[in-house]
Formats: structure tokens, sequence, C-alpha cells
């Protein structure tokens, strides 16, 4: 390997190095919740439009996530877009241990008993049709049944491992 003019020695590939690049990726922050026994979610930064017809979804997850063994049995899942008035909420569902439906999140029981957030710019309910494995993760693929797009504000964004508001 060598180096280009402009840019440093390149590294082997590795999870520092993948970890080290998506930290300057701005990505949008969605919560991906799942009714087990009882509520289930975490944040997202992998969330991604797969397909308009049918309407359909990703995200990825760690198998060793908590949520993990309920989203591996869920038929259905809630997908939540967060606003940039929501980064406690972010940092909640994104912390290993939080009681993340405790108060002050705010939820309803949704279409198919999903857990559906209040307050967030968007939601939706999806069938899942697909968990397929990806290394220590699983790329869900899920097909919107039903959602509300109306909520205020601005979308909450992840960038330099930090919850940020969108600049114009």
């Amino acid at each position: 390997m060598t180096a280009t003019p402009d840019l440093s020695t390149p590294r082997l590939a590795g999870p520092e190095l993948l970890r080290s690049v998506f930290r300057q990726h701005a990505a949008g922050v969605a919560v991906i919740t799942a009714r087990d026994q009882d509520p289930v979610g975490f944040t997202a930064t992998s969330l991604a439009s797969v397909s308009a017809e049918p309407p359909m979804i990703s995200f990825g997850i760690g198998t060793g996530a908590s949520s993990w063994p309920a989203v591996s049995r869920a038929g259905h899942v809630g997908v939540h877009i967060l606003g940039e008035h929501q980064r406690d909420l972010a940092a909640t569902f994104a912390r290993s241990g939080a009681d993340r439906f405790g108060a002050p999140t705010r939820w309803f029981e949704g279409p198919h008993g999903v857990p559906v957030l209040h307050g967030v710019l968007a939601w939706l309910v999806c069938r899942i049709v697909a968990r397929v494995p990806a290394g220590d993760h699983r790329v869900v693929l899920a097909e919107a049944v039903v959602g509300d797009p109306a909520g205020a504000g601005r979308p909450l964004l992840y960038h330099q491992g930090r919850f940020n508001a969108l600049r114009d």
C-alpha cells in the first residue's frame, strides 16, 4: 500500500477502520421497537429505504444486542424517525441497561402490538420479511404496513459519535 498525495497512508480494513470511516458519515437517527413479553427498542443509524413497491426498509442489528432476541422472533417492528429535539430519547435507546420505556419516554401500543413512540417526526409499523446474516449482525428487511409521516420538526443526525442537529 502507498499513500496518495492528498491522503494519509491507507490502513488494512478491520473494525476500528470501519468505525473511523463511518464517524465521517452523517446518518439519520431512528429507534426500532418490537414487542416480546415486554417492549424492546434500540437506536439505529443503519435505517435505509429499500423498495417503493412494495414499500420496504432495512436496518442492521447486532446479534449480541439486548433487543436481538425479541427482534429475531417478532413478526412486526416499529420504525421511528427522531427529530433534533429528541437527543435524550436517542441516547436512552442507545444506552445499554437503560429503562427505555420508562418515564420520560412516552409511547403507546400501536398496530400489531408494536410500541410506537410519541413526538417523532414519522413512524412506520413494518412486517419483517427476512433476517439476513451479515457478520456479527443481521440485516432485517421489513415491509411497511401502516405509519404516520406528519410529525413536526427537523431530523436528528449522528456524526462523529454524537447526536447533532441539521444545519442549513
